[in-house]
């Protein structure tokens, strides 16, 4: 399968960089993918790829404004930035590439705008939503996550690391997604409220040693969707589902799309 490369989108004057993935069947749901809060569209390596070829489907990856090829933005972010992109640019996204049936697929901060994003719009939902160690609250374990990635940004290589995949972009997105986070008043952060709106379908996935949030992630989501809810808890995994489990994911959702 040749991998297509990314290109810039210009979506209300920002230019948005995204990548296609064609359909094996063109009748199957639009898989689109939204990255955690240091990805974008190249840090998702080939796992957009390999998913949509086994479930037959159609892939819009992108990067976030701030992130990877896209344009920079405005420092600091606005604590809401999550909620932020599932209602202004998430549904821009998907009404330039005329997406109407589609799954969303999100991870950590990708995951918490993919949920945003379905309580926000019963009318435009998705068909369902995958979301791999999603964030409800912010809770302690993740201000200890976050706080050891920017000694590891400042004092480590994990600078020079990001540097690959988001060149001139790398402290815009380092510092609007930490910053954020680190401010005392994100600790009140939440997305509760979206929780009862969303009906669409979801299939959620956690490490039980994820170092940025617990299981009462998952337990939060469970009880206040309306909708039908399925959970994957994987053993020896971290925060990174689809890297560090990438088999075992790729089978759950694969079961899980082809059961909609």
């Amino acid at each position: 399968m040749t991998r297509a490369d990314s290109q810039k989108t210009i979506i209300s004057g920002v230019a948005i960089e995204t990548r296609l993935i064609a359909a094996s069947n063109p009748e199957a749901p639009v898989l689109v993918f939204i990255h955690e809060g240091l990805g974008c569209v190249e840090l998702w390596r080939d796992f957009p790829d390999a998913l949509c070829d086994a479930a037959g489907c159609g892939g819009l990856i992108y990067s976030r404004q701030g992130y990877g090829g896209s344009d920079p933005c405005d420092l600091p972010r606005p604590l809401d930035y999550m909620q932020m992109e599932a209602a202004t640019m998430l549904p821009k996204i998907l009404s330039h590439f005329d997406i109407r049936n589609f799954i969303l697929i999100g991870h950590s901060d990708g995951a918490s705008i993919a949920l945003a994003y379905a309580g926000l719009n019963p009318v435009d939902a998705p068909q369902a939503v995958i979301a791999m160690a999603p964030h409800i609250i912010c809770e302690d374990i993740s201000v200890q996550g976050i706080e050891a990635a920017k000694r590891a940004y400042e004092q480590g290589d994990l600078r020079g690391k990001l540097f690959k995949f988001h060149g001139m972009n790398t402290d815009c997105a380092f510092y609007g997604w930490n910053d954020a986070w680190l401010n005392p008043t994100f600790r009140d952060w939440t997305i509760e409220e979206y929780l009862p709106k969303i009906k669409t379908p979801i299939l959620a996935i956690q490490g039980l040693d994820d170092e940025y949030g617990t299981l009462a992630q998952i337990d939060m989501i469970e009880q206040a969707v309306v909708g039908s809810f399925e959970k994957h808890l994987l053993e020896g995994c971290g925060h990174s589902p689809w890297q560090q489990k990438r088999q075992q994911v790729l089978d759950q959702t694969v079961k899980f799309i082809g059961e909609l």
